[in-house]
């Protein structure tokens, strides 16, 4: 199940970056946006995949993907994949690089980051979720299986200085309840964390809670994630596939990310953290 085939220290940011560019301002079905959201998390791959392997990978059929790349604007699938090739850097020719499968995992990871960080050059997105946490009274944080470790890493610190935050780590048909009872108390926004594979009950639940009236602020694994479509504001975070279970070292740094941006749109963030701090030491509640 390891060592997915040319998915060395090529997962390259370079090459999702332009293939997220590339897909941006089209209007794709939701088929297509699967065949995307493939594309992008095989990015090292993607110029050197065949039609048929591609739809393979996807889930879908072959003819689905020669019609994605005509609504690109391509002539058919080998067009699209002779233009990734031109742009393609070198390093992601398959079959390079003499890492070990464990290390190919990390430096596709290693990659995630470097992608990351090129995204947060512009913070506008981050700044802006940070403000909307801060002023929803309570914060509802939302997410299920792969999930559940991200969205309870931010509730665990949120805590630390937002009055009210509520982690939803349980789905089931009690998630509505919970969620009619965060807008009830007040609540603006919800943030979710949504990584592959992605639960229907996810999904289901932002369609609830922007029915509900929440504006719904999303960490996925990419752009074209199944949650895109009921998510007011999207930040990607790549995940590495190249080991039996997917790695999340991106998302959890989003996570601290837009901690910060909300510690930052909190006017008493620093004066709790102290408070904490203080009652911590009181408590000899860690050892030095």
């Amino acid at each position: 199940m390891r060592g997915t085939p040319g998915a060395g220290p090529g997962a390259d940011t370079g090459t999702a970056a332009r293939l997220q560019k590339l897909f941006e301002g089209h209007r794709l079905t939701p088929t297509q946006r699967r065949i995307a959201h493939c594309m992008v998390r095989r990015a090292a791959d993607a110029p050197f995949l065949s039609s048929v392997e591609l739809a393979e990978l996807a889930g879908v059929s072959q003819p689905s993907v020669t019609r994605f790349a005509v609504a690109l604007g391509f002539d058919g699938y080998p067009a699209l994949r002779k233009h990734l090739r031109e742009v393609a850097p070198a390093a992601t020719a398959r079959g390079t690089g003499s890492y070990n499968e464990y290390q190919q995992a990390v430096q596709a990871e290693i990659d995630n980051l470097r992608h990351l960080a090129a995204v947060l050059a512009d913070p506008g997105p981050v700044v802006r979720a940070g403000r909307l946490f801060a002023a929803s009274r309570p914060l509802p944080v939302l997410g299920l299986r792969a999930a559940t470790a991200q969205a309870a890493g931010f509730a665990y610190f949120a805590r630390k200085v937002h009055p009210d935050v509520r982690l939803l780590d349980e789905g089931g048909t009690m998630l509505t309840d919970r969620i009619d009872a965060a807008v009830q108390a007040g609540a603006s926004t919800l943030l979710c964390f949504a990584l592959p594979r992605h639960p229907r009950e996810v999904v289901d639940a932002l369609e609830y809670a922007r029915a509900a009236g929440l504006t719904v602020v999303t960490v996925a694994d990419s752009a074209f994630a199944p949650v895109a479509r009921h998510t007011d504001l999207l930040l990607p975070a790549a995940v590495g596939t190249g080991l039996a279970f997917d790695t999340a070292c991106a998302p959890m740094l989003l996570g601290r990310v837009l901690l910060e941006a909300m510690c930052d749109a909190l006017p008493d963030a620093q004066a709790r953290l102290e408070e904490f701090d203080a009652k911590a030491a009181e408590r000899g509640l860690f050892v030095e």
